[in-house]
């Protein structure tokens, strides 16, 4: 089963960067050394976040908005997925290891997430920028509101029992639709990993079960997602493949040298950011209300 997992990731990675090359291309975008630079930066940040398990949608949406970095904010939920795919990936190449969940509710669950984020790909897509302004603010109030249940322990107690490695009839049904609703939502720029936890916990899962459906769901359904924001032109091609590369040395730098460290005061600095940054989405989406009126 890892040895499947393992060339489903390398596979989808290689070619989501085949396409980003294409893409560059076609828009005929040549990076510069800064903003290859400025790239590495922010993904590394980013992505050594992610991979301690803070995220990496919001603090890229923060970084973004502090530095006015994209040009066009409708192209923020295709840059956020397509920046971190590959990232996202090597993740899970490091921590999916051992699968300790049952072979039919691991893949159903994550096919579903990947489902979901085509087609809300293919909404986002279709959107202006005041619409996605809007769903931007609530999707960071929303993870806002996640990791603040996360760091009180709430979520954590819906798991404490638990000990089901699969789903079977109603509660792998019920698992499939929700993790195709989050993978949708993750197009949209809601991170999947606390409401797929809260969900897979609910059901009834162990932790161990748990930690590879949020982890592979999000690998997989960023390509997924991905393809159709390239196709449309919804991908900031400036800096992108530095925040790719500094967003891999990220994850590198989190898997093998700092392993664990304390991040509950920055995790808490992550809600606080995470609410200013969609206060300022909001704020403009409201301008831009009231200039067309």
């Amino acid at each position: 089963m890892v040895i499947i997992i393992v060339s489903l990731l390398t596979v989808s990675s290689l070619g989501l960067f085949w396409l980003l090359v294409r893409g560059a291309h076609r828009q005929q975008h040549h990076t510069t050394g800064r903003e290859f630079g400025i790239g590495i930066v922010i993904g590394g940040i980013t992505d050594f976040l992610d991979t301690l398990g803070i995220g990496s949608f919001v603090t890229t949406t923060a970084i973004f908005q502090a530095s006015h970095y994209l040009k066009d904010e409708r192209k923020l939920p295709g840059t956020l997925n397509t920046v971190h795919a590959i990232p996202t990936a090597v993740e899970a190449l490091f921590f999916v290891t051992t699968v300790t969940v049952e072979p039919i509710t691991l893949i159903s669950l994550v096919l579903a997430a990947a489902a979901g984020a085509a087609l809300g790909s293919e909404v986002m897509v279709k959107l202006n920028q005041r619409r996605i302004q809007w769903i931007m603010a609530v999707a960071l109030v929303v993870t806002a509101i996640l990791m603040a249940a996360k760091l009180l322990g709430w979520i954590s107690l819906l798991g404490v029992a638990n000990q089901a490695t699969s789903l079977r009839g109603w509660p792998l049904v019920i698992g499939i639709v929700g993790n195709f609703i989050l993978g949708l939502l993750m197009a949209a720029g809601v991170g999947l990993y606390a409401p797929c936890m809260v969900m897979v916990y609910f059901l009834g899962l162990t932790p161990l079960a748990a930690f590879p459906i949020m982890m592979l769901s999000c690998a997989l359904l960023m390509p997924s997602s991905a393809i159709n924001f390239i196709r449309r032109d919804r991908v900031d091609y400036r800096g992108l493949f530095g925040i790719i590369f500094g967003g891999i040395i990220g994850v590198i730098l989190a898997a093998t040298v700092v392993k664990s460290l304390s991040l509950t005061a920055l995790s808490w600095l992550i809600v606080v950011v995470s609410l200013w940054t969609a206060t300022s989405l909001a704020r403009a989406a409201s301008r831009k209300k009231g200039l067309t009126q």
